[in-house]
C-alpha cells in the first residue's frame, strides 16, 4: 500500500538536508511513497514581533529567493524537481552558496536545463511568494508547523532530525523514513525521544 506523508523544506537547515536527501533516494530506488514537498520559511518563523513579514519584505530574507525557485520548479517542472531540490540543498550546504544571490540560483536551475529566466519570473510577478505564503501559513494553522523537517500525514505531524545523510545504500534512506512516518501515524503516544547527547 502506498505511503502518503507531506514534508517541509527550507534549503537552510542541514536537517532538512538530510531529511530530504532521504526521501529522495527512496523514491529514486522506487519507494512506493505519495510525497507532497511543502515549503516553509524559516525566516517567518523567526521574525520578531513588529519587525516586517518576509512576505512584506522578501529581499532581507536569505532562504526566500530559493524556497520560490524550488516551488516553481516542482509545480512547474515537475520532472526535473527532484534533481534541482536536491542540488539546492548541495549549493548551500556542500558548496556554502548564498541562496539570495541568483547568480547561484540561476546556475542549479541551467545545471537541470530549468528556464532560469521563466522561474524568476514568475519570482519577480510575485505570484510564487502568494503561493509559498499560502502553503506556510496553511500547515502552521492547521499543524502548529513550526520548523523543518516536518512530516505530516493526516492530522498529525511531526519535527525530526536525521543526523546522517543518504548514502549509496538506498535500503538505508528507505527505512530511515518509512520508520519515520510509522512512528507518526503508527505511535500517537509518543510525543518526545530525544538522545541527551550524540556519539561522535
Amino acid at each position: 500500500m502506498t505511503t502518503v506523508f507531506a514534508v517541509t523544506w527550507d534549503y537552510r537547515c542541514p536537517f532538512a538536508r538530510n531529511a530530504h536527501e532521504h526521501v529522495l533516494a527512496g523514491l529514486a530506488a522506487g519507494a512506493d511513497w505519495e510525497v507532497r514537498f511543502l515549503p516553509f520559511s524559516l525566516g517567518q518563523a523567526h521574525v520578531e514581533e513588529g519587525h516586517p513579514s518576509v512576505w512584506e519584505k522578501p529581499e532581507q530574507d536569505s532562504g526566500i529567493l530559493a524556497l520560490q525557485a524550488g516551488v516553481v520548479v516542482r509545480d512547474e517542472f515537475a520532472d526535473r524537481f527532484h534533481a534541482v531540490h536536491k542540488a539546492l540543498f548541495a549549493a548551500r550546504h556542500d558548496e556554502g552558496l548564498h541562496l539570495e544571490d541568483r547568480a547561484v540560483v540561476e546556475r542549479v536551475l541551467a545545471a537541470h536545463d530549468v528556464p532560469a529566466a521563466e522561474v524568476f519570473e514568475r519570482i519577480d510577478s510575485g505570484a510564487v511568494l502568494a503561493k509559498v505564503r499560502a502553503e506556510h501559513e496553511q500547515f502552521v494553522e492547521s499543524h502548529n508547523v513550526w520548523g523543518v523537517p516536518t512530516f505530516i500525514n493526516g492530522d498529525r505531524a511531526v519535527f525530526v532530525r536525521l543526523m546522517n545523510r543518504a548514502s549509496d545504500d538506498a535500503g538505508v534512506s528507505v527505512r530511515a523514513i518509512e520508520r519515520t512516518v510509522d512512528l507518526l501515524t503508527g505511535w500517537a503516544e509518543l510525543n518526545e525521544f530525544k538522545h541527551t547527547s550524540i556519539p561522535r
